[in-house]
């Protein structure tokens, strides 16, 4: 069973990775009840935290419903990451997650996120000096390497076990790859059977089905899955992979009225979360996957995604739920 510190997880745990404007405190909520073993903030920038940026220093907000959660933080800049991870521990989250993968431009210019993998030496400083400012585990979140002739994460992984993270997930495919083609899981298999890896390597990207899950762990012997774009607009997934792994059978799909009750729910979080203007229009992204491969649907959504006022996007549920409420799902 894998350990994040003293953070005991069960078998194969199933992490919601961070996702920008998506696993905020509502969604991370409904994830949780679905089955998310362990939860993880939307990436936040070290410069707005020290700035005192509302944006950032709102993200810190977690629950104690959603625990374990890791608060994951970007940035290049050592001084700022430090007081960063100071500021960070005032929120008393489990862990605290480096984010060294994501592939965003504004991020990789800065030599954060991504652009890290550019230079491997501050990457592992970096983490050296953030493990030692702390008592809290720190973990790595990173991908394969910058580019396909960059691809050194075995040693890269060893090393930032070696001066002191807690765990380690790794997306599948490099910077140069974005989000297309497929993720390649060997190269993490190989971070996991390298006989001096003792910390928990947890598998990203494209796990978007319950056996591309039983894949992961039986045949690439990984520790646990980190589900992102699956869990979008669709929190169940969680609790469909753990059916499965238990049964081998797949959970039968939400109704109509689940999906529309989770939807209201969501939307309702997050107005009061973070008032309606916001709230309304961060959640407009999980609406097609809420109510994905219904014929006939477009001219609801487009009201749901259009709509600048709550009650008209309420509304626009309740119209859905009578005119679809006997439609069948199927995987």
């Amino acid at each position: 069973m894998p350990k994040i510190g003293d953070i005991q997880l069960p078998d194969f745990p199933l992490l919601l990775a961070p996702m920008e404007d998506v696993s905020d405190p509502p969604f991370r909520a409904l994830c949780k009840e679905n089955g998310a073993d362990v939860v993880y903030t939307e990436f936040i920038s070290s410069e707005g935290l020290i700035r005192d940026a509302a944006k950032s220093v709102m993200k810190l907000d977690i629950y104690e419903k959603e625990r374990p959660v890791g608060i994951q933080i970007f940035g290049a800049n050592l001084d700022s990451m430090l007081q960063s991870v100071d500021i960070v521990e005032k929120s008393n989250p489990d862990i605290i997650d480096i984010n060294f993968g994501c592939p965003v431009k504004k991020v990789v210019s800065k030599g954060a996120g991504a652009g890290i993998l550019k230079d491997i030496d501050l990457m592992v400083s970096l983490t050296k000096a953030m493990v030692e400012r702390t008592k809290l585990p720190i973990t790595v979140k990173t991908r394969l390497g910058w580019d396909e002739n960059s691809i050194k994460i075995v040693e890269v992984a060893e090393k930032l076990q070696d001066v002191g993270c807690k765990a380690i997930a790794i997306h599948g495919r490099t910077r140069a790859q974005m989000y297309k083609g497929s993720a390649n899981w060997e190269p993490i298999a190989a971070v996991k059977n390298n006989p001096r890896m003792h910390i928990p390597v947890f598998g990203n990207g494209d796990v978007d089905t319950p056996e591309a899950a039983v894949k992961m762990r039986d045949e690439f012997g990984l520790d646990g899955a980190m589900i992102g774009r699956a869990s979008i607009g669709y929190p169940w997934f969680f609790n469909e992979v753990k059916h499965y792994f238990k049964t081998g059978e797949h959970l039968a799909p939400p109704t109509m009225e689940e999906r529309v009750e989770a939807a209201r729910r969501h939307l309702q979080m997050s107005i009061d979360w973070k008032g309606e203007k916001l709230g309304v229009f961060e959640t407009r992204r999980h609406y097609t996957n809420y109510f994905k491969g219904i014929p006939n649907f477009k001219e609801y959504r487009m009201k749901m995604v259009t709509s600048d006022d709550a009650a008209d996007v309420f509304a626009a549920f309740d119209e859905a739920l009578e005119k679809f409420g006997d439609y069948e799902f199927s995987h």
